[in-house]
């Protein structure tokens, strides 16, 4: 699959809702107890949504929703545009 550079996707004129998703590679789990390793990688989802938090806030993005999986991670948001005027 060819991806898009971002800048050719934003109007950085306009607030813009965006579904964003990424996912772990050769079955890395990101949350959940893995079953080939018997670890469990369950406190990961609170440093995920910390995170999240934290990066919202500095970069002007409202997370509509978000859900972290096994190995993977979905999100909708919505860009945050700056007040004009005086």
């Amino acid at each position: 699959m060819v991806a898009c550079a971002r800048r050719n996707i934003v109007d950085r004129s306009r607030s813009g809702v965006y579904h964003c998703w990424t996912r772990c590679v050769r079955r890395a789990f990101l949350c959940g107890k893995d079953p080939y390793t018997k670890k469990d990688y369950s406190h990961r989802r609170g440093w995920i949504r910390q995170r999240l938090e934290q990066l919202a806030a500095q970069f002007a993005i409202e997370v509509g929703f978000f859900s972290v999986m096994q190995n993977h991670r979905v999100l909708a948001g919505r860009v945050r545009m700056p007040a004009t005027g005086c």
